[in-house]
């Protein structure tokens, strides 16, 4: 039936290029015959005999016109000749001749054509090229394990879902670590009419152990091969991706391409845009067997219920087993089975063009693919490499790369115009929620603020932690934005137990940061800090939020919570770890407070025992913290008596006291209606008293708060009244909630708050 349609249009555009042309032809020539309203006689003699104007200028333009005309009914015999072709075979087309052949029409490289018939749809009087439906799911496979590679996915996603129009469905294969990574990243996000599941790749390792592999992606390059096994029974099709993928079109366009498969084509590849199966890169080289220049797997279409009739688990099982006696090991993990199969079964291919993987891997001739940024489709950083491949163009691919890279992720959350996404009962809890807030209400933002959604990817960079032998490890936590950075360094040479950071950090801020920390020695010598990204949204600094994402990622049982403007003692770490036992955390209910100093000096000696910080506390270079400012906020601490003190003592929770803690991590969460300045520690030390917690000064231990410029919260702290107003409403209500939650107890709160 194709080859039918393609007939009848050949026929009808032959047709009318026939008629048209020598019409059009002869229109021109006889409206060239007049001039001023008068007819021009196109004989030179007649011109010459009845017009005073004709010079050797306008005889040289009458004989270049002659040529022209003589031109045009050449080209008018030689359409005559091709049209008669044209029907001579078109009796082949309607008798259903579907022999193979490698035309540019077939999808070996004729993007103008794909383009037409993808994109535009050419109509005729056989109907529309099949198309996208509106609100068709495309499905994409992508393999991603560890931290590094989950930063590459949200790359990629953002790209795909900058230009898609269609609802996305997501097959991750993933590691534990990635999927606690990109599962929380998407929960957070919760972009309309996405669905994500995950496969668990640790399972699937087995199935491909077996496969010495020496490509830099390990074990994990060579999962696509069990797709078919993987994924749902009832997927009919899928793209699979590598995670190195930049999409620079619509990825509904790429799923059009399924319907140009014909027989028994299940596998759509571009091909290989370097010299590496023709073996010919250096001397002795010797690759995988393939099909001429062979294909490159960063992008598959891939028909997975004709591949499980074909028994594909078989046949790409039974070729590596026969390649790998004589290769004993694959250079690039699946490419080279996908390759040696398509060798032995030429009619599984269907070759995509090749705009679909633009490959900037080392030697690629990736230059003859495109002329323009419009045949650009997906660009492939294939290198180990990647951003800091050679290539004549890589300045533009690196730049549209970093387009997607630090692009606003929130603005692709908008909702798919015609497409009404799946019930999701979070997003439906969370509508619920804001419709019962009063718009009207003077301090509707912040109560707006806690209920915001705001997207995390946590463990940005690599995380490694070996946990202790006698279960006594702290973790520091502490949360910060980009005014804060300078802090990281000197916290790490201060502290060498684990760290959980919360980073509030727009998608740009957070590339700034991972360049930053890339290029220090010593942050990236420290393994056990974990970097948790909270993404930008909303006019205010959600302090507690971020504290309870640090909080919740910890892998110790107990936790210090400080904050990223404070230096810890010298051998802080060790001596938490020692009081842990020494005041059985494990079995009570203690919160042990790390009393804090400040200065006022950007360039401080800092204290190597208590001693020497009694000594500057007597010389003015140290201050109790806030003293001058927020006396009520420490005092319990009672430094008077910490200052002779030798072993641990207990104090008594008072009004607006929020003193910095060692608790086990298994205490409250902080509060999230309190964000920017005022009443956040306050308010989770006031409901650790409540629920019983004995406070109890450490005499050996301190830490020193550094000077820095006031934060944008703090000013507008100062500075807005109704900013005031609210946090004191804020506080009111969360005192009420107090009685609600523990009753009778709860009153000493009003009560202390009243007489402060």
């Amino acid at each position: 039936m194709l080859g039918i349609c393609r007939g009848r249009r050949k026929f009808l555009a032959a047709s009318l290029s026939l008629l048209c042309i020598p019409a059009i032809t002869w229109i021109y020539l006889f409206a060239g015959s007049f001039e001023d309203g008068k007819p021009v006689s196109l004989s030179p003699l007649e011109s010459q005999a009845h017009s005073p104007r004709y010079t050797a200028s306008s005889q040289r333009e009458r004989e270049s016109l002659e040529v022209r005309v003589r031109e045009v009914e050449e080209e008018n015999r030689a359409l005559r000749r091709q049209l008669s072709l044209a029907q001579g075979r078109a009796p082949a087309h309607r008798r259903g001749n579907h022999s193979k052949t490698y035309s540019m029409e077939e999808g070996t490289g004729d993007s103008e054509n794909l383009r037409a018939g993808i994109v535009a749809g050419n109509s005729s009087e056989c109907g529309q090229q099949p198309v996208v439906e509106k609100c068709e799911t495309i499905h994409v496979a992508i393999v991603c394990a560890g931290y590094n590679a989950s930063r590459d996915v949200v790359t990629l996603v953002k790209s795909v879902l900058f230009h898609r129009r269609n609802p996305l469905h997501f097959h991750l294969i993933a590691d534990s670590i990635a999927e606690q990574i990109l599962a929380t990243l998407f929960q957070t996000w919760m972009v309309p009419a996405v669905r994500v599941d995950f496969y668990n790749a640790d399972e699937l390792k087995s199935e491909v152990s077996w496969i010495p592999n020496k490509h830099y992606s390990g074990i994990y390059g060579l999962m696509k091969l069990v797709l078919t096994k993987t994924l749902p029974a009832n997927l009919e099709r899928v793209i699979v991706l590598d995670t190195d993928i930049t999409f620079a079109t619509d990825i509904a366009e790429l799923w059009a391409v399924f319907h140009k498969f014909k027989g028994q084509q299940v596998l759509g590849l571009v091909e290989n845009q370097s010299d590496w199966y023709l073996g010919n890169l250096w001397k002795n080289h010797r690759p995988w067997p393939a099909l001429g220049r062979g294909y490159n797997t960063g992008v598959i279409l891939l028909l997975l219920d004709k591949l499980r009739k074909m028994k594909w688990e078989q046949m790409w099982r039974l070729t590596a087993e026969r390649e790998l006696m004589g290769m004993l090991s694959t250079s690039l993990a699946d490419q080279d089975i996908f390759n040696a199969v398509i060798k032995q079964n030429p009619f599984l291919v269907y070759q995509l063009p090749c705009f679909w993987n633009v490959q900037l891997s080392d030697h690629t001739r990736s230059e003859q693919c495109y002329r323009d940024v419009s045949d650009l489709k997906v660009i492939h950083w294939n290198s180990p490499k990647k951003l800091r491949v050679k290539n004549k163009h890589v300045e533009f691919f690196r730049n549209l790369y970093l387009t997607f890279l630090e692009y606003d992720g929130n603005l692709l959350r908008r909702e798919l115009f015609g497409c009404p996404s799946e019930a999701d009962v979070n997003s439906e809890n969370l509508q619920k929620q804001l419709s019962e807030l009063d718009e009207d209400d003077l301090c509707y933002e912040f109560r707006r603020e806690r209920f915001t959604v705001h997207r995390t990817h946590l463990y940005f960079l690599h995380y490694e932690y070996e946990p202790v032998t006698d279960n006594t490890d702290v973790t520091l936590v502490a949360q910060l934005s980009m005014d804060r950075l300078q802090m990281l360094e000197a916290i790490c040479k201060h502290w060498e137990g684990p760290i959980s950071l919360a980073l509030y950090l727009s998608d740009a801020e957070a590339q700034q940061f991972l360049r930053y920390a890339q290029g220090s020695e010593v942050l990236m010598s420290r393994h056990n800090v974990g970097y948790h990204i909270v993404y930008k949204e909303g006019q205010f600094y959600p302090v507690n939020l971020l504290r309870n994402v640090a909080m919740k990622h910890i892998s110790t049982p107990y936790m210090f919570l400080s904050d990223i403007d404070f230096l810890p003692m010298y051998g802080l770490y060790e001596y938490l770890r020692k009081s842990v036992i020494q005041l059985d955390l494990a079995n009570t209910k203690k919160a042990m407070i790390v009393p804090a100093f400040e200065t006022l000096r950007y360039r401080l000696s800092f204290p190597k025992s208590k001693a020497e910080l009694l000594s500057m506390l007597d010389m003015g270079t140290l201050f109790t913290f806030r003293y001058h400012v927020w006396t009520k906020g420490h005092a319990p601490t009672n430094f008077a008596k910490w200052r002779t003190a030798t072993t641990p003592y207990r104090v008594e929770w008072e009004a607006d006291f929020e003193p910095y803690v060692v608790v086990r991590r298994d205490c409250p969460e902080y509060d999230r209606r309190f964000v920017g300045f005022g009443w956040n520690k306050v308010a989770h030390i006031m409901e650790l008293d409540a629920q019983e917690y004995e406070f109890t000064v450490l005499p050996n231990a301190y830490m020193i708060h550094m000077p820095h410029a006031p934060s944008f919260d703090i000013t507008k702290f100062r500075s807005n009244k109704q900013y005031r107003i609210c946090l004191k409403t804020l506080k009111e209500e969360f005192q009420q909630d107090m009685s609600r939650r523990y009753g009778f107890a709860a009153l000493k709160y009003l009560t202390a708050e009243n007489n402060s």
